[in-house]
């Protein structure tokens, strides 16, 4: 089987994956499992590559693993945080009310556009798989990129949702752990672990393509659909407290808190 088929083949069945998870939609009117849609289609594709395209050899099953331990990590928390018996996320909720009675219709097409999302997102994990068959030192780097960044981003996400959990919090925002230092934290990690397949392929003639990671990502962060649909849900059930967080936290790279920034906001 060549390589354009075999990606063909995965697109297909991301596609698949998908529609199921469109018809879960339809049934319990919560939209956010398309959240889990990509990252579990990512993780579906990185088995595929591991099977049709390479040796499975002792470094390329490391790297599968590491790949699809991320992927199933934030599938499940997607799943079990925002989706199992929760409300529907607010930006979900704004779609739907915006899309009004073709909110259906247009979310069909919303979750195929994850199977894009989740394809694009493979071909670092494609091309680190490729780089070659024996491990090298900059495997010892990628797999230190990877431990520090997921290790942060299920830090990150457990002392979120263990400040959520407690009722005195509601209306207040999180200040504690990383949260203290970054407004986005999870996101932060989450960019910090796609430079691991950067560092994996290193040597290979694709390497260039491991860029993708990186790169799209932060622009999702920053332009699609992370930092401004949350910060702006943030405001509308926070208000005054998430507008003094603002004021004194970076709103990305974990940084020193600006506290009097935050005063001068107060004092206006």
């Amino acid at each position: 089987m060549n390589i354009i088929t075999i990606g063909l083949l995965g697109l297909l069945g991301t596609a698949l994956l998908l529609v199921v998870l469109y018809g879960v939609q339809r049934k319990t009117g919560n939209a956010a499992i398309a959240d889990a849609g990509w990252s579990g289609g990512l993780a579906g594709l990185t088995v595929w590559y591991a099977w049709q395209l390479v040796p499975l050899t002792p470094r390329t099953a490391w790297v599968a693993l590491l790949a699809m331990v991320w992927a199933l990590r934030l599938t499940h928390h997607v799943i079990y945080y925002r989706v199992w018996r929760k409300p529907e996320d607010g930006r979900y909720r704004a779609m739907r009310e915006y899309w009004g009675d073709r909110a259906s219709f247009y979310f069909f097409f919303f979750f195929q556009g994850q199977t894009v999302v989740a394809f694009l997102f493979s071909l670092p994990v494609a091309v680190a798989l490729l780089a070659r068959d024996t491990f090298s030192w900059w495997d010892a780097v990628g797999t230190l990129i990877w431990l520090i960044a997921v290790g942060g981003e299920w830090w990150t996400d457990h002392q979120l949702e263990t400040f959520r959990a407690n009722p005195a919090n509601r209306g207040r925002t999180c200040r504690h752990g990383w949260w203290r230092y970054s407004r986005h934290p999870n996101y932060f990690f989450e960019w910090i672990h796609w430079f691991a397949y950067v560092a994996f392929a290193v040597g290979h003639p694709a390497w260039g393509w491991t860029w993708l990671g990186p790169v799209v990502m932060l622009i999702f962060l920053f332009k699609l659909t992370g930092i401004p649909y949350t910060e702006k849900q943030a405001l509308k059930s926070r208000g005054a407290d998430y507008q003094r967080y603002q004021a004194e936290t970076s709103v990305f790279i974990p940084w020193r808190p600006n506290v009097s920034a935050a005063g001068s906001t107060e004092a206006k």
